[in-house]
């Protein structure tokens, strides 16, 4: 979603950047993790097809600017234990590692609903939170 929101060339940027503000007019407390933006950082610091790599001081502004706009969920010694526990329960493996570590790491902060364009990638822990997929993908 922070990419989405923030590469005015990338797939889906208006979408994105309406759900964010809607959410905020609402008043919803919006939340990130750490790993959202570690994500955020090395996806824009590589090539895309929308978006050439971008210099590390314009990624520091923007990932400042996120910390001061959302509440940042902390990954900690908890969230690890708990993430050991879902790939015991859960077959994850491969990058699906960085998607359970994001799951295990809402309820530790009671976020029970996830906003997602790869909801997808999130069906596998469907028991545990909701998925919002920003917009309808055919199945």
């Amino acid at each position: 979603m922070l990419v989405f929101s923030n590469a005015t060339r990338a797939p889906l940027h208006d979408l994105a950047r309406q759900a964010i503000q809607d959410l905020y007019d609402a008043g919803t407390e919006i939340w990130i993790s750490r790993q959202v933006l570690r994500e955020y950082l090395a996806t824009l610091s590589r090539p895309q097809t929308f978006s050439n790599p971008q210099p590390g001081t314009v990624l520091a502004t923007d990932v400042r600017y996120f910390q001061s706009r959302f509440h940042i969920a902390e990954d900690s010694s908890q969230v690890t234990e708990q993430l050991l526990a879902l790939i015991e329960q859960v077959a994850t493996g491969g990058k699906q590692i960085h998607d359970a570590n994001i799951v295990v790491t809402m309820p530790s902060i009671t976020l029970p609903t996830l906003l997602t364009n790869n909801t997808d990638d999130f069906k596998r822990f469907s028991h545990l939170i909701t998925v919002l997929p920003l917009q309808d993908v055919p199945s």
